[in-house]
């Protein structure tokens, strides 16, 4: 891959999980559930790919133009808008990643649009 599509891959992996891991201590300290804990936490594990070094040597974090944090990100208002606004995230880099994947491995692609769907399903669950 190019290195601006691994930046890409890089970027979204890191927003995914660190999504995934915001909703799966919100359930795990806050709700106290064990069972939607135990599943983001497997899902958090499955959002990885194998070339890890290929990801970092493309990261370019000081020329990112949109790194600055936008009014909305700035303040929450409850512990249900975090976990509404980390389940878009979340599920917003999957779908990147999974549209990213089909140029070159179609397989992790498929893994990834999985995931987005656990989370949608997730997301119903908990918030609804």
């Amino acid at each position: 891959m190019a290195p601006q599509t691994l930046r890409i891959v890089d970027a979204n992996l890191n927003r995914l999980r660190e999504g995934i891991r915001v909703v799966e201590d919100i359930c795990r300290f806050y709700n106290n559930s064990y069972e939607f804990a135990a599943k983001l936490k497997a899902l958090r594990h499955q959002a990885r790919l194998r070339d890890n070094t290929a990801l970092l040597q493309a990261r370019d974090i000081l020329n990112d133009p949109l790194k600055e944090t936008t009014l909305s990100e700035k303040s929450r208002n409850s512990i249900e808008e975090i976990l509404l606004s980390n389940f878009k995230r979340a599920q917003e880099s999957a779908r990147v990643l999974e549209e990213i994947l089909k140029l070159t491995q179609h397989n992790e692609s498929e893994k990834f649009k999985q995931i987005r769907y656990e989370l949608y399903d997730l997301e119903k669950n908990l918030l609804h």
